[in-house]
């Protein structure tokens, strides 16, 4: 597939009438089909329709954290999270077709049965009766993502973002740290009657979605909306259990003994990023730098690492530069329609530009691989395999951090573990 610039990327907006059409004739096909090969058929022409919507869905929620500003994103974004719990039971209603079906066998011999564990899942995990949560639920979590995107601070002559802020937070000097970590928190506190608000209508919500679902508690809808299709509550249970009894011990004495080597009675929460009186390794050049050293790192670490990297940086797949009304964090999103991924971060000088960007690649890389998979579903891993590929690759590079970190690499390698 010849894939074109970012720019150039296009999807149709969806109009909910077309879209309920076309599953209402697909429905009517099913009903006809008179074999497993007339239903796989019809499932690869809904499996089209799921690509194109998925490619719209994400390019909207894209375009909106790069710019949260700018009013057509928005338009679009409020569009999509009105339409969107429609779209999903129109959704489920095609799974719940090919989940009952008396061909179920051929389609899990085509398809692999994973799929519809997972359409499973999607199937539990939502009913009309719960549309308004949904939409509410969807404006709640862009009003988040807005307001953090707006704050704006003043630090030593300098208009900084919160991810800007970030990189005084992690200074060698501890009165800069302590400085900049106390602005970032003030700000917080200053917005906590907003932020207070938005975490408890969402709990409400998610619990009142969950109690219509015939759920406990959002807990059970939550482990169905992970798609975690093979372990349960008591198995992350004993996992945390462990991390109690084994990590926290461990973790304590690292604490002990990164106060020894940065001389201080007392490690505080400013003081957690650095790990020797050095203060923070930092790469040795700028954004620009930084992705000519990334290009000739994949290419050394092959496997197609190389050649796909510079797919993104040609096509403009790629945003790391942080700026005014950004949203925060960093994240991977994919376009199946064009079988290519996009990452997303805000760069801002530190050694977490390093661990971000070869994270999300990660993430990146292993969609691409999947990006002919049969199914829209496997093009991405559950929740609980999805971090294998990125924090692979945060360690697959070590060899390579010189490149970025030159003799602060071990550093680097030391503050990453």
């Amino acid at each position: 597939m010849n894939v074109p610039a970012f720019n150039e990327m296009t999807a149709e907006r969806p109009a909910l009438e077309d879209i309920s059409a076309t599953i209402n004739a697909l429905r009517g096909q099913l009903e006809k089909a008179s074999s497993p090969d007339d239903e796989i058929k019809i499932l690869r022409s809904w499996e089209d329709q799921r690509r194109k919507l998925r490619t719209w869905s994400s390019l909207v929620g894209l375009k909106f954290n790069q710019d949260t500003r700018n009013e057509d994103a928005r338009k679009d974004r409020d569009y999509r999270d009105q339409i969107s719990p429609k779209l999903i039971q129109l959704d489920n209603d095609m799974k719940a077709r090919f989940l009952q079906s008396p061909n179920r066998t051929a389609f899990e011999q085509n398809f692999g049965p994973q799929a519809f564990a997972l359409w499973n899942c999607d199937e539990k995990a939502y009913s009309p009766e719960i549309e308004t949560e949904q939409v509410k639920i969807s404006k709640l979590s862009s009003e988040y993502t807005e307001l953090l995107s707006d704050a704006e601070f003043e630090f030593r002559g300098e208009k900084l973002n919160l991810p800007g802020l970030a990189k005084y937070a992690m200074a060698d000097d501890r009165d800069t740290r302590r400085e900049a970590w106390q602005l970032r928190w003030e700000w917080f506190a200053n917005n906590s009657e907003n932020l207070d608000r938005i975490f408890h209508e969402l709990t409400q919500l998610r619990q009142q979605s969950a109690r219509k679902l015939g759920f406990k508690n959002y807990i059970e809808l939550g482990y169905l909306r992970m798609h975690r299709v093979d372990y349960g509550i008591e198995d992350v249970k004993a996992l945390r259990q462990q991390i109690i009894d084994e990590v926290v011990p461990l973790c304590s004495e690292l604490i002990k003994q990164q106060g020894t080597e940065l001389g201080v009675d007392k490690v505080m929460a400013w003081d957690e990023s650095i790990h020797d009186a050095k203060g923070s390794p930092r790469p040795h050049g700028d954004h620009d730098w930084m992705v000519e050293r990334a290009k000739e790192m994949f290419d050394d670490v092959g496997h197609g690492l190389g050649e796909f990297f510079r797919l993104m940086c040609d096509r403009q797949l790629i945003d790391l530069k942080t700026r005014d009304g950004k949203a925060g964090g960093g994240f991977c999103t994919s376009f199946p329609t064009y079988g290519v991924p996009f990452v997303f971060a805000n760069f801002n000088g530190t050694d977490h530009d390093a661990r971000v960007f070869t994270h999300e690649m990660g993430h990146a890389f292993q969609n691409y691989s999947s990006r002919n998979q049969k199914l829209v579903d496997y093009q991405w891993p559950t929740f609980e395999s999805a971090e294998i590929h990125s924090m692979s690759l945060e360690f697959i590079t070590w060899p390579w951090m010189e490149k970025f970190f030159e003799d602060d690499a071990d550093r680097f390698r030391r503050s990453h573990l």
